[in-house]
């Protein structure tokens, strides 16, 4: 018969020590079960202190609604609210009650009114703990001053009741401190049991990963990789945190089987033959053996298991399909694709970031959870500097390898890119030839996959373009680029034609702003600036280091961590800008790359219609360079400003994204008889065509309708916790809006 009790305080000592749980929400449900302690214990003292009937009566309506109501608040999963809540109730309603229904100060009251500041001290967070600490103080002085003062206003007792009362308040006080203190020290010892077990398994997790990546020399850092993506993906999802790390363990071991796969089949050149194709597909199978003995992390096998299966039922080893495949399997198949295609193979070069997106809209529904497939997405568009990738070829910049050139450009490295924060880099140079008089050069080029092209065909295919070339003597080459300016620096020149036969270092300082580049080259003995001004704002520049007869090493590459202001480069060439007409109730707005510009905030009403022009620009080559429209709140109404929530972003191809947690989109997209296809649709693009967007708003949701060239859009957004006002924007990728007429 004691079964149920004893599940119950297993149940709750499993929570109050689960360290996945805030630490601040376990010590609330504690502290609620002391003060509940407290509150009972205090009936039976008030009938013996022989209390009015009626306090005693309010003390038990009291303990029930506290009881039902930290219950509720905890199904509901509301604690932060219900903290708040208990907080106004104990320091203007309880605590005051307490002290002049219970003797004042010359009883047991001082006592009890400790509760009020060992509450808000363990259960409250930030500024609101402190304020609430102070507005507790106030309101026991004035409870204090006015007691003094109308000492009439207080229910006293006998001596003996106060006396009797003192003694209960100790006791019932002291037992609750020694409940939270007990607690507080369990919990020490428990968070720093749990913090070695997570390092313990984290330190063998890596050290199983490092093995495999050892094995396979194609993959190095693959599973941390496809574990970081994972872990980004459930955030999105809004999985809590413990969720995330669970997802993130799954995915970094995913392919522990490829331990027992043959090391030739592994490391083989070129494609596998279907033979061989068959015996990696085991690995799924051996990874989940080896992972389910792991009882403390059941979902490691799962995530090893089922990684391979696809949404439309044709993977791999069960054929599951659509939501018969575990969560952190769907998310980790989106990952683990992206990661493939954006790594260099033996048998090809890494796929560009844009292609890897148009592959995996492709994929979403068939290969994909079409949910997991649109975060990868998201995370691709928000990438604008290309970090989600392989980054073998910049670590080994760092120092691992030597940069050797022996024919002119015969080796690049790879792309660094520019951004409006200072990119430094300096390295080791030393000639190797018999001209010792020769120094470094650095290319300025853009291509899709950020990365030196010399073959036609490659240039073609990853629309490379070649800004200028820059050499370290201060000579330079102007390709695509539309002007480029040199000036000396501060260095004599007077060794310049020396030989240069021992090892010097050069730096490098680069930035990028809008249309134009300043690199500031440094060879040891010379100093050159260089502007570039380049053909618009929307081509990338990448920094290609190369040279002939030399070796460049211990490269070393960091960036400030803050943008240089917009008039930091001196322009050489006039602004080429695609807004350059009237304007209409609003200004233009240019978006050079990925929301890198937007309207100002419009604020939404029922009915409203925004009209404008819109055009991508010379450089989009993509369906999603095109215009957004932004559903938002933010205090200074900007879709980038502080404290922004973002509801929902409708692209006018047809996609659209949505902030989890705070929305909920709908978007239903009708192809009608004029659409003649995308590359029509791309082609009249860059021409520009007029659009119009309707808004509908009916209590919490926002219909959002636009037809552009044969597309028909319909998005409905339902708004969780709606805000006094909402906003829109125009944004984009790549895209110039002009002419924008508010209707009202």
């Amino acid at each position: 018969m004691f079964k149920r009790p004893n599940d119950a305080i297993d149940r709750f000592r499993d929570y109050i020590y689960d360290p996945s749980v805030n630490i601040k929400d376990r010590s609330f449900v504690v502290f609620s079960i002391t003060v509940l302690f407290a509150l009972f214990a205090a009936i039976p003292c008030g009938l013996i202190m022989r209390e009015p009937l009626s306090a005693t009566i309010a003390t038990l309506i009291g303990a029930l609604f506290f009881s039902l109501y930290v219950w509720y608040e905890i199904r509901s999963k509301h604690i932060a609210r219900a903290k708040i809540v208990i907080t106004i109730i104990l320091v203007f309603v309880f605590l005051p009650a307490m002290f002049f229904t219970n003797g004042g100060a010359i009883g047991g009251t001082p006592i009890w009114l400790l509760l009020g500041t060992i509450y808000i001290t363990m259960i409250l967070d930030g500024k609101l703990k402190y304020i609430m600490l102070a507005v507790n103080m106030v309101v026991l002085t004035g409870c204090w001053i006015v007691g003094y003062m109308k000492p009439e206003l207080i229910e006293e007792y006998s001596r003996g009741g106060n006396f009797f009362d003192t003694i209960a308040a100790l006791y019932i006080v002291g037992a609750i401190l020694f409940i939270l203190i007990s607690f507080q020290n369990n919990l020490n010892r428990k968070e720093e049991e749990f913090k070695n077990l997570q390092r313990l398994f984290a330190q063998t997790a890596t050290s199983l990963v490092n093995a495999i990546d050892a094995k396979d020399k194609y993959t190095h850092g693959h599973s941390s990789r496809v574990a970081e993506y994972s872990k980004k993906i459930a955030e999105l999802s809004g999985m809590t945190p413990a969720e995330c790390d669970e997802v993130y363990y799954c995915a970094l071991l995913h392919d522990v089987g490829k331990i027992g796969i043959p090391e030739h089949i592994i490391n083989k050149v070129g494609k596998l033959t279907p033979e061989e194709y068959e015996i990696v597909k085991q690995h799924p199978v051996l990874g989940s053996r080896i992972l389910h003995g792991i009882k403390e992390y059941p979902k490691l096998s799962i995530g090893a298991l089922y990684h391979h299966e696809r949404y439309d039922g044709k993977g791999y080893p069960s054929k599951l399909k659509g939501e018969d495949i575990p969560t952190i399997a769907r998310i980790i198949s989106v990952a683990d694709a992206y990661d493939a295609m954006t790594s260099k193979r033996s048998y090809r070069a890494s796929i560009p970031q844009q292609a890897v997106r148009e592959e995996i809209v492709k994929g979403s529904g068939t290969q994909f959870d079409p949910e997991y497939a649109k975060i990868m997405q998201h995370l691709i568009d928000l990438d604008t500097e290309y970090l989600m990738k392989e980054q073998r070829e910049q670590t080994e910049l760092s120092g691992k390898n030597d940069l050797v050139c022996d024919e002119y450009r015969d080796e690049v490295s790879s792309g660094i890119l520019l951004s409006p924060e200072v990119k430094h880099v300096r390295f080791r140079y030393r000639p190797t030839g018999k001209n010792t008089g020769t120094l470094p050069t650095l290319v300025l080029f853009d291509s899709s996959d950020g990365r030196y092209h010399d073959n036609e065909a490659d240039r073609k295919e990853l629309f490379y373009y070649e800004h200028a070339v820059l050499h370290f003597d201060g000579t330079y080459e102007c390709k695509t680029a539309r002007k480029v300016a040199v000036e000396e620096g501060l260095h004599s020149r007077a060794s310049r034609s020396a030989s240069r036969s021992d090892d010097c270092i050069c730096t490098i300082e680069a930035v990028k702003r809008k249309d134009h580049a300043l690199i500031v080259l440094d060879n040891g003995t010379d100093t050159f600036r260089f502007i570039v001004a380049l053909e618009d704002s929307t081509r990338y520049v990448y920094l290609g280091l190369t040279g002939e007869n030399c070796s460049l090493y211990d490269i070393d590459i960091y960036k400030d961590n803050v943008p240089v202001p917009v008039d930091y480069i001196p322009r050489i060439a006039e602004e080429i800008s695609y807004i350059n007409v009237p304007a209409g109730d609003i200004p233009n707005v240019q978006v050079d790359s990925y929301r890198t510009a937007s309207t100002e905030g419009i604020p939404l009403t029922d009915g409203m219609k925004i009209s404008f022009h819109a055009m991508s620009l010379p450089t989009a080559r993509l369906i999603w360079h095109c215009a957004y429209i932004v559903l938002f709140y933010s205090p200074d109404k900007r879709p980038e400003g502080k404290h922004l929530k973002e509801y929902a972003l409708i692209r006018l191809d047809g996609e659209n994204w949505e902030s989890k947690g705070v929305a909920d989109n709908k978007l239903y997209v009708n192809i009608d008889s004029d659409f003649e296809g995308w590359d029509k649709w791309k082609e009249i693009g860059k021409q520009g065509f007029d659009c119009t967007v309707t808004f509908r708003v009916q209590d919490n949701k926002v219909t959002t309708m636009t037809s552009n060239l044969g597309l028909d859009l319909r998005n409905v957004t339902t708004i969780y916790d709606p805000p006094k006002e909402l906003y829109v924007s125009l944004t984009g990728d790549q895209c110039a809006i002009t002419n924008i007429r508010i209707e009202r």
